[in-house]
C-alpha cells in the first residue's frame, strides 16, 4: 500500500469516475485501474462497485476511505509544514441535525483554521444520515441531541455502529418562532398556546421513525403540519405562516438576523446536545480543533 494508491482512490471517490480522476491525476486510466485493483487485492476487498453511471464506494470501501483521508491529511500536513511544500488543499465534513451552534463552530475553525485552500463541508441532514456519516468516515463529527424518549433507540445505534456520543450541554425545551406571531412577546408558552398555529418539523426520509425526530414532542398530534428539509425553509414558514418548532432554544442572532425568537416552553422534556465520533479513529486535526470550537461556544449557553 502506497500513498499513492491512497490519493488515487480518493480523487476517484471525490469525482465519482474513473475518467474524471485520471484526467484530475495527469494519470492514465489504465494505470489508474490497475493501481486500484492491485490495493484491493492486498487488502482482500473491492473498494469500488463499477457501474454504467460511474464508480461508488461499497460498504468495506466506505470504511476503507475514512482512514485514507486521515492518512493523507496528516502526510500533507507534515509535508506543508517540514517539507517546505506548497499549502495543501484541507478537506473536513461534519454532518449535523439543524442547529445555529454547530454552524457557528464551523465558521470559528474555518476562519482560524482553514488556511489558503480548503474543502470543508457541514451536511445539515437527517438523523439516520448523521450516524451513518461517522459510522462511514464520511465525517468526522456529528452533532445531535438525545432525550428519555430516543435515548435507547439512539444508543443501540450508536454501538452498533462503533459510534460514541459526548454530551455537550442540556437545553430545557423552546420554541421558534417568527418575531410577528402573536406568541412571540409571551415570556412562555404552552402546547395548547400552540395548538392553533402550523407545527413545523424536519423530514427524516425512509427513517421516519418518532425516535429519529429532531424535534420534542414529536408523537403529539398536531392538526396543522409541514414538513421541510433544509433550516432557511423552515425559517421562512416560521415567519410567512406564523408557525413554529419546538427545539433547544440555541440560536445566533448574528447568523438569522432579528426576525426568528426563541420563547420557553412549558413542558416536561429536555434536550441533552452533544457530538458524535467514531470509537476506533481518534478525531483529526479538524475534528479535533471542530471539538474544541463546540465546547467553547456551549460553555457560554
Amino acid at each position: 500500500m502506497t500513498l499513492t494508491q491512497l490519493k488515487y482512490i480518493l480523487a476517484i471517490a471525490r469525482t465519482g469516475s474513473m475518467s474524471a480522476a485520471s484526467k484530475e491525476l495527469f494519470v492514465s486510466q489504465p494505470s489508474l485501474s490497475t493501481a486500484v485493483r492491485e490495493l484491493e487485492d492486498e487488502l482482500g476487498i473491492e473498494i469500488f462497485n463499477r457501474t454504467s453511471k460511474g464508480v461508488v464506494p461499497t460498504t468495506d470501501g466506505e470504511e476503507f476511505l475514512g482512514y485514507a483521508r486521515q492518512v493523507i491529511e496528516q502526510t500533507s500536513l507534515i509535508e506543508e509544514r517540514y517539507a517546505g511544500n506548497a499549502p495543501v488543499r484541507h478537506r473536513f465534513c461534519i454532518s449535523a441535525q439543524h442547529y445555529s451552534f454547530a454552524v457557528e463552530a464551523f465558521v470559528e475553525l474555518i476562519r482560524a483554521h482553514a488556511g489558503d485552500e480548503y474543502d470543508f463541508r457541514i451536511r445539515e441532514t437527517q438523523t439516520y444520515e448523521i450516524i451513518e456519516d461517522v459510522a462511514r468516515l464520511r465525517s468526522e463529527v456529528g452533532v445531535l441531541y438525545l432525550n428519555d424518549f430516543n435515548r435507547e433507540a439512539l444508543m443501540r445505534a450508536f454501538k452498533d455502529n462503533d459510534l460514541v456520543f459526548h454530551p455537550l450541554f442540556r437545553a430545557e425545551p423552546h420554541v421558534f418562532l417568527g418575531a410577528g406571531n402573536p406568541l412571540a412577546g409571551r415570556a412562555s408558552v404552552t402546547l395548547d398556546d400552540l395548538a392553533p398555529y402550523p407545527r413545523l418539523s424536519y423530514e427524516q426520509g425512509e427513517h421516519n421513525a418518532f425516535f429519529y425526530a429532531e424535534e420534542l414532542q414529536s408523537t403529539r398530534e398536531c392538526a396543522k403540519d409541514i414538513v421541510v428539509r433544509d433550516r432557511a425553509t423552515l425559517f421562512n414558514l416560521l415567519v410567512g405562516l406564523n408557525g413554529y418548532t419546538i427545539c433547544s432554544g440555541v440560536i445566533s442572532s448574528e447568523l438569522n438576523g432579528p426576525n426568528i425568537v426563541s420563547v420557553p416552553l412549558d413542558v416536561d422534556d429536555y434536550m441533552e446536545l452533544g457530538y458524535l465520533t467514531h470509537s476506533r479513529i481518534a478525531p483529526g486535526r479538524f475534528g479535533t480543533l471542530y471539538i474544541d470550537a463546540l465546547k467553547r461556544l456551549t460553555l457560554r449557553l
